[in-house]
């Protein structure tokens, strides 16, 4: 592709319920919008339809870049291809060893599946210690009988994970070179190719997730591009990482790791592009689906990248990502009152299949969409009589009970979705050192601007921004996001046995492999940069603090002081007297794409001159209030209401609680200004 092409751009989300699509013209602004159904078990399909949906010609897009479940979903589920793994002797068990935690906190109960179960996990003899010196060399016999027995078992993939590798890989790229003469295809992956940082256990579970979702996303993205291709799409296609970047189709397989949780960081990324423009650098963004909600912290118009996340219990996967938290609440989360007279909310879902009551689907079990619409914050002319259902079912699961009425029943069980929603938010804030008084909540997802108000209340966030197409901001994320290739490297020394020279010509390292791989990308860019920082905590401390630095060639004492204010700002302790530990060197390397414009999401043609209501109708907030009911295509930019009031449009509902201010900036985002 032309580097200086400006064609139109595509971003194509493919969630559990719909597939989103967002075609935007970087010239004249124009747009066009798609939501279909997400086919499965060939998401393919579902990308497709979409584009037919939008009346999309393929051979007119210059680019078409793709956030996708697939490996997310294949690591939650356990729908893994076939891995087998060799390791060194005596650590074949590291994997479920892990490190020894329970899955429930305070209780003896729990499950955990490993990502390798035990049969196919191989040991050879060979063993480096921590400083890269062999005690026991490579026993190339024994690997080869190893990779015979994992082929014999039907192994589709195959890791290669030998401790400190990190330290000195010799070993695994031996050994990656023999396998590579038997093993009849190139799913093979040397951990310390993959992260080199120390730390068996989770550089372990990072290889092993990678090389198990490896020929699942080859096959699915190689299906999607030869049927883009045969559509007459002619550029190549861009996946979405995990840390708010992308990468061409061509090379997603090679680390297909680094695409889990794709999703929700591409709602991220919206986020920050939408804040830059709203002039909201700071954001707590909050994105709330029919099983889940996913909320993170944007703290001065960046994105929130950790390579030290754990997906679920026993699942950390090192390599960055957007940290986001999730939290089982969505509008499909299922009500109920247990043995002891409680009530809970999720986080089991009734998911799209039979869905809530008022789908009228054969659901039975009411859920927060019954919730809102017995509510009246959403239409009961949309449902039929399923809205009767979920009226008698919400009467009989919930109300009767407690002996509370129909309209208390619903509105606890929106408040304990709220309270649950408001815990995972604080997570990312205040467990950060972080108040969310500082902060404008970023609200998006089919039913994130229902209750957006009411929990930025229930944090006391002044301030909510709901964007102009909450429920497709996904897709628009994979629109706005840049290249991204990030790189880690670990030296785990003491701070002042640490060789100053090693640590600047790795970061050096570092950027030089990053702009060479942004630079063979064929994609329009507007610019390349480089940032830098190093994990580092007190020697005899477990856990890391990431410390932002300046350049690639800092000083001890820039490393120093950089961490003494990270501790202070995270725990408002200053422990002068501990020495630091160096433990990662990191950088990543940013292809800035052009900013596009937003402003044009909603059509400015539908705009009226006059905020006016389509209808209105009783709502509950307490009480039964008359409330006005608009059409959001249709305000104005210069918009002033006041709650309350219920704002509709194609993708979502917005509920504006009674006290609270409504504005518009010029791209169409509502800003609330939330009471006491």
């Amino acid at each position: 592709m032309d580097r200086t092409a400006t064609g139109l751009v595509a971003g194509v989300d493919v969630g559990g319920t719909f597939t989103d699509l967002v075609i935007l013209d970087p010239t004249s602004g124009a747009v066009r919008l798609a939501k279909v159904p997400t086919t499965l078990p060939n998401q393919a399909e579902g990308v497709l339809n979409a584009f037919a949906a939008a009346k999309a010609d393929l051979s007119e897009i210059d680019l078409i870049v793709h956030g996708t479940t697939t490996t997310t979903n294949a690591v939650l589920e356990r729908q893994l291809a076939r891995t087998g793994m060799i390791t060194t002797q005596g650590f074949r068990d590291v994997l479920e060893l892990g490190r020894r935690t329970r899955p429930q906190a305070y209780g003896m109960h729990g499950s955990f599946i490993p990502v390798i179960p035990r049969d196919l996990r191989l040991e050879v003899p060979e063993r480096m210690d921590a400083r890269g010196q062999v005690l026991t060399p490579l026993d190339e016999s024994a690997l080869e009988a190893a990779i015979g027995q994992l082929l014999e078992q039907g192994c589709e993939s195959l890791v290669i994970h030998f401790l400190h590798a990190y330290a000195n890989p010799a070993h695994e790229l031996r050994a990656g070179e023999v396998a590579a003469r038997l093993w009849p295809n190139a799913h093979i992956t040397l951990g310390h190719a993959l992260l080199s940082e120390s730390r068996e256990y989770e550089r372990g579970v990072t290889a092993a997730v990678n090389a198990s979702v490896q020929p699942l996303l080859e096959r699915y993205v190689s299906r999607l591009a030869d049927q883009l291709a045969a559509k007459g799409y002619r550029r190549d296609l861009l996946v979405m990482n995990g840390n708010g970047g992308m990468v061409t189709a061509r090379d997603v397989g090679r680390e297909a790791v680094k695409t889990v949780m794709s999703g929700p960081a591409s709602g991220v990324m919206a986020a920050v592009a939408t804040g830059r423009r709203a002039g909201m650098l700071d954001l707590l963004t909050y994105d709330m689906g029919g099983t889940s909600t996913d909320v993170a912290m944007i703290r001065g118009g960046v994105a929130p990248v950790s390579n030290e996340i754990e997906v679920e219990y026993a699942m950390p996967i090192h390599v960055p990502m957007v940290d986001v938290r999730t939290v089982g609440a969505g509008g499909g989360s299922i009500a109920r009152v247990d043995a002891g007279g409680m009530l809970r909310v999720g986080p089991e879902s009734a998911g799209s299949y039979p869905g809530p009551v008022c789908y009228g689907r054969g659901g039975t079990r009411v859920t927060n969409s019954d919730a809102n619409l017995i509510l009246g914050r959403l239409p009961a002319s949309r449902f039929g009589q399923a809205a009767d259902a979920a009226r008698q079912a919400m009467a009989d699961q919930i109300g009767t009970p407690l002996g509370l009425s129909v309209e208390a029943a619903a509105e606890a069980v929106i408040r304990i979705a709220n309270t649950h929603m408001a815990g995972a938010t604080r997570m990312v804030s205040i467990s950060l050192g972080a108040d969310p008084r500082d902060f404008a909540l970023f609200a998006f997802g089919g039913a994130g601007p229902l209750h957006a108000v009411a929990l930025a209340r229930e944090l006391n966030v002044p301030k909510v921004l709901i964007p102009a197409r909450p429920g497709i901001t996904n897709a628009l994320g994979c629109v706005v996001a840049d290249l991204r290739h990030d790189f880690v490297r670990t030296l785990n020394r003491p701070l002042d046995a640490v060789d100053m020279d090693e640590v600047h010509a790795i970061l050096a390292g570092q950027e030089a492999s990053g702009r060479r791989l942004v630079g063979a990308e064929r994609i329009a860019l507007q610019g390349t940069s480089a940032v830098f920082s190093a994990d580092m905590q007190f020697v005899g401390q477990t856990h890391l603090l990431r410390v932002p630095l300046a350049t690639s060639t800092p000083s001890r004492a820039d490393l120093q002081a950089g961490f003494e204010a990270a501790y202070h700002a995270r725990f408002r302790v200053d422990l002068p007297t501990i020495r630091a530990n160096l433990v990662n060197l990191n950088c990543s390397v940013i292809g800035e794409r052009p900013a596009f414009d937003l402003s044009r999401l909603i059509d400015p043609a539908d705009r009226k001159p006059k905020a006016a209501p389509s209808t209105t109708r009783p709502v509950w907030f307490g009480q039964w209030i008359d409330t006005p009911v608009y059409w959001r295509d249709h305000l104005p930019l210069d918009l002033h209401l006041q709650g309350p009031a219920i704002i509709e449009q194609m993708d979502t509902t917005s509920v504006i609680d009674p006290g609270c201010t409504v504005t518009s900036d010029a791209d169409g985002n509502l800003i609330v200004e939330v009471s006491s």
